[in-house]
């Protein structure tokens, strides 16, 4: 369970509207505006600020690297499975036809699901680099930017790799080191891209502090950036479900009716729309700079934590590790004169951010357990639709339900649900929203599971329906829509969440790599996914969801039961005052400011 204290004092300055907040703790309004009282802050209905304009232009970005990823990723399983069905594009032979199948290489599934759960772990992994890349070296613009143009050109090679020329000369192999390289090197653009962009939109709200308003109608309310950033992180969503939807669909299509070649062209196409979009408005975003490796700084600060909190006695190191003081027993101020390490060059407000950082660490380490109920939408419930009564619709497409449901979902929780929730005093905070993702998950799989079993019972081959030469089971495929119904839910209390805690407890100088640490539980969990192969097939697959439904809800119940003091500490973490770090070292009076260091200086594009 986590136990670190609440941010620390911070000192009276009216130029700030400091209070004291509900839970004991000093924090900051917004400068120039009406702070809250404790009364209020108990009392008063919470809502967003605007939204500007220039944050729905980032979300354009997103929306279109989105397109552009999901469009060639929809179409990789096919290219590389099946062989060409005697058409010199890999189109289907009759495009009209109820099983029509395009394909390219004709390297059979098994190789197929290698090198797409590859990819699948190559683009979470990667952005771990783009984070720190942008977080030391190049900050987040700069990052993005680089980062579309080495996406394009892995572009520009997938489209290489299905030239019909290129097989015919060079064989299937030599089609598929291009394919491979082509999707390592976009994985690189899209890992660069991924961990920044989140940031980045968020960045854009008018005001990081909580303020009083006065509504026309005469209300007092809070106006509160938490809020603000929840709906910044929903729109966002939505623009990413819109163009994967778009992507997965089109492309579909045209590998389809024309060819891979159209399929990896259209998304690059597309993806080139980013570049004059980010540069002409490169001016209007607000931008954190680099701040040089700060990195190490945190994870010198965590180990300096441990030697100083543990002993050879257990006991008082359990007592010295629980007791709340951990990271104050470190923070620079309680140093003597003389005594405090040469590489501390930060000051109190920091190591308050780094905890918060490290907190939130801890929250996504539950994630992999959730993203492992998500992933069977890409593989076990795709198989699921086959084996029910199709009518004309195609097994590859029912799993867009999970976007369409997304798109309609979304804002009826952002306009209708969220605001609801407020005005009735109900405080539906970001854990207590994941823990809602992980027992709506568990809810999917059961209904999965159950549907499984009438599957198994109504199919002419019983228990081995995947494989059944004898007909389909007895069921219309549209009975899994509750399955993606609930996965959608459950992504908008889980995923959309993850977005905003990582960038809310992050420290500024290190929300690219906190947010990175959020996008790789994806990729742990593809490689968790591994160990349940065995079950993922006839006659074991009612075990399968069955074992996915205890997984989230045991980690749903874990998950509230560990964190559920940082969810009571809301308020005052998000109120933490932005700390420094800078190349030399601090004064030994209490770490009084110190000149600024050119790597705070703006950004520059």
């Amino acid at each position: 369970m986590s136990h670190e204290k609440t941010p620390e004092s911070i000192h009276e300055d009216s130029s700030h509207g400091m209070r004291k907040s509900s839970i004991g703790e000093d924090f900051l309004a917004e400068p120039g505006f009406e702070a809250p009282t404790e009364e209020e802050l108990l009392t008063l209905r919470r809502v967003s600020d605007k939204i500007p304009v220039k944050a729905f232009t980032i979300a354009f970005v997103e929306l279109v690297e989105r397109l552009s990823y999901y469009g060639c990723v929809q179409v990789y399983s096919n290219y590389i499975q099946f062989d060409r069905p005697g058409t010199a594009t890999g189109k289907a032979l009759d495009p009209n036809a109820s099983d029509a199948q395009p394909g390219f290489l004709g390297y059979q599934q098994r190789v197929a699901n290698g090198i797409t759960t590859l990819n699948q772990f190559w683009v979470y992994l990667i952005p771990l680099f783009g984070a720190y890349v942008a977080d030391t070296y190049w900050g987040r613009f700069k990052t993005i930017w680089v980062s579309v143009l080495i996406a394009i050109v892995g572009h520009i090679i997938l489209i290489c790799s299905a030239i019909p020329s290129l097989i015919d000369n060079s064989g299937r192999g030599g089609a598929m080191a291009v394919f491979i390289i082509g999707m390592l090197i976009m994985g690189i653009g899209t890992g660069g891209f991924k961990p920044n962009i989140s940031p980045l939109i968020a960045e854009q709200i008018p005001h990081e502090r909580i303020f009083v308003k006065t509504l026309k109608s005469g209300e007092r309310v809070i106006v509160d950036p938490a809020v603000t950033i929840s709906r910044v992180y929903n729109w966002f969503y939505l623009f990413i479900n819109i163009g994967a939807l778009v992507g997965q669909i089109s492309m579909a299509y045209a590998e389809r009716y024309v060819g891979f070649w159209l399929s990896f062209l259209l998304p690059t196409i597309a993806f080139v729309v980013t570049l004059p979009v980010l540069f002409f408005c490169r001016n209007m975003y607000k931008r954190s700079p680099p701040t040089g490796s700060v990195l190490g700084p945190a994870f010198k600060l965590l180990m300096y934590g441990l030697k100083k909190n543990i002993s050879a006695n257990p006991v008082k190191s359990y007592k010295r590790m629980t007791d709340g003081g951990f990271w104050d027993r470190i923070k620079p101020s309680v140093f003597a004169p003389g005594t405090r390490p040469k590489w501390m060059t930060f000051d109190d407000a920091w190591v308050s951010e780094v905890a918060r950082g490290f907190a939130a660490c801890k929250v996504f380490v539950w994630y992999p357990l959730w993203w492992l109920t998500y992933n069977q939408i890409n593989n076990n419930l795709t198989a699921q639709a086959a084996q029910m009564e199709l009518h004309g619709v195609p097994n590859d497409v029912i799993s867009n339900l999970d976007p369409f449901a997304l798109i309609i979902l979304i804002p009826v929780c952002d306009v209708l649900i969220y605001p609801f929730l407020r005005k009735i005093g109900i405080n539906f905070s970001p854990i207590k929203r994941m823990f809602a993702g992980f027992m709506v998950g568990a809810m999917a799989m059961i209904w999965a599971c159950v549907l499984q079993a009438y599957i198994y019972k109504k199919s002419p081959c019983g228990d081995f329906a995947s494989d059944c030469d004898a007909g389909k089971a007895t069921i219309n495929v549209w009975a899994q829509t509750g399955s993606y119904i609930l996965i959608a839910l459950s992504e908008i209390f889980a995923s959309i969440t993850s977005l905003e805690y990582a960038f809310s407890k992050a420290p500024k100088n290190m929300r690219s790599m906190v947010m990175a640490v959020a996008l790789f539980t994806s990729a742990l969990a593809a490689a968790l996914g591994e160990a349940f192969t065995s079950v993922s097939q006839d006659p074991l697959l009612v075990w399968n969801y069955g074992s996915m439904a205890v997984i989230s809800f045991v980690a749903g119940i874990l998950f509230i039961f560990m964190f559920w003091s940082l969810d009571k500490q809301e308020d005052a973490l998000n109120a933490l005052p932005t700390g420094h770090v800078r190349r030399e070292q601090l004064d030994e009076e209490g770490g009084l400011p110190m000149p600024v260091d050119k790597a705070l200086a703006p950004e520059k594009f």
